[in-house]
């Protein structure tokens, strides 16, 4: 992505990408409804400046409804909240393999399955999910080399959180990545991010409904505000 520099330290730094789910209207389309939405904990605080950097935890039971309007169900799908489901080979092939950063793995009761403008599916076809959340990495959004707009700047060295407004592509800051595969990184805490051997992982294993964007070309712009300027020399 262009507005980023390429030089041999760079070409040699580690890749991250934004994890996000399939698109509406692909195969894998779903949502997952929680049937006890009161059950919730308090939202994380930063451990430096006590401001809230997260939502409010899903508590147990973890019971859900799903809704299909794709073809099948995928191994992964995603929540409105900082959790999401896994299918059961995925859980279980990224504990085979040692990747780090996901906690919980609880399994999760499907009460209910629907699968819009059709007959509703027998639930035997439905895989079987746990519930997962990525931990709060160490990794932090430069602070410099980024083209994110926000409403106002990041006050606390540790979370670094700030109002975003727009991103137009960002990277870590060098040196501050936890070697987490799969986490929430400080001055950016309601994204996904993941290392290039969970893509490696995921690719490997075929998983589904998942796409990988490469920090630096990620782009969320609700308000159509542009990327932010590039620093100055």
């Amino acid at each position: 992505m262009k507005g980023f520099p390429m030089d041999s330290e760079a070409s040699v730094a580690p890749r991250f990408f934004v994890l996000t789910k399939g698109e509406i209207g692909s195969r894998y389309d779903a949502e997952v409804y929680t049937v006890d939405p009161e059950n919730l904990g308090d939202a994380p605080r930063c451990s430096r400046c006590g401001d809230i950097i997260g939502m409010l935890p899903w508590l147990p039971p973890y019971r859900v409804e799903l809704e299909l309007h794709g073809q099948q169900f995928g191994d992964f799908i995603d929540d409105a909240g900082y959790e999401f489901l896994i299918s059961e080979r995925f859980a279980e092939a990224f504990r085979v393999e040692g990747l780090s950063g996901l906690e919980g793995f609880h399994p999760v009761e499907v009460l209910r399955v629907r699968r819009r403008g059709k007959k509703a599916l027998n639930p035997i076809t439905v895989p079987n999910y746990c519930v997962v959340w990525p931990c709060y990495g160490r990794g932090a959004v430069d602070k410099v080399l980024n083209r994110v707009r926000t409403s106002e700047p990041p006050i606390c060295p540790e979370c670094r959180s700030a109002g975003i407004d727009a991103i137009h592509g960002f990277v870590l800051e060098p040196g501050t990545w936890g070697r987490e595969d799969i986490f929430r990184p400080r001055g950016m805490q309601g994204k996904i991010i993941v290392s290039e051997r969970f893509k490696d992982f995921v690719e490997r294993h075929g998983l589904t409904n998942m796409v990988l964007t490469p920090t630096e070309q990620y782009v969320w712009d609700p308000g159509n505000l542009g990327p932010a300027p590039l620093p100055t020399a």
